[in-house]
């Protein structure tokens, strides 16, 4: 069971401002996520595999090599360009 101190030690702990007025709300929100997680692990898990419910073989498409524009045509775009690069100003 959550209660209303629990969030606030987790709020304090992250270092995180919950208002007054927010505690028993969230407190009920954080009892139904943890009440809905105890669902999923106590969900029967017998019975069928599960990983490949959709029968999937293969969903990779093959590597096509297309066209594309030369490093000349994309470097006309670059304000500053050394070495077949862009050139980047660090900003330290």
């Amino acid at each position: 069971m959550v209660t209303r101190e629990d969030v606030e030690n987790i709020a304090l702990l992250s270092k995180l401002f919950v208002p007054e007025e927010e505690l028993d709300s969230l407190t009920k929100s954080m009892q139904e996520i943890i009440d809905f997680a105890d669902a999923i692990n106590n969900a029967p898990s017998e019975g069928e595999a599960f990983d490949n419910i959709n029968n999937l073989s293969n969903v990779f498409r093959e590597d096509e090599v297309i066209p594309s524009y030369s490093s000349e045509e994309i470097l006309k775009n670059a304000p500053e360009q050394a070495e077949n690069h862009f050139l980047v100003r660090n900003r330290e």
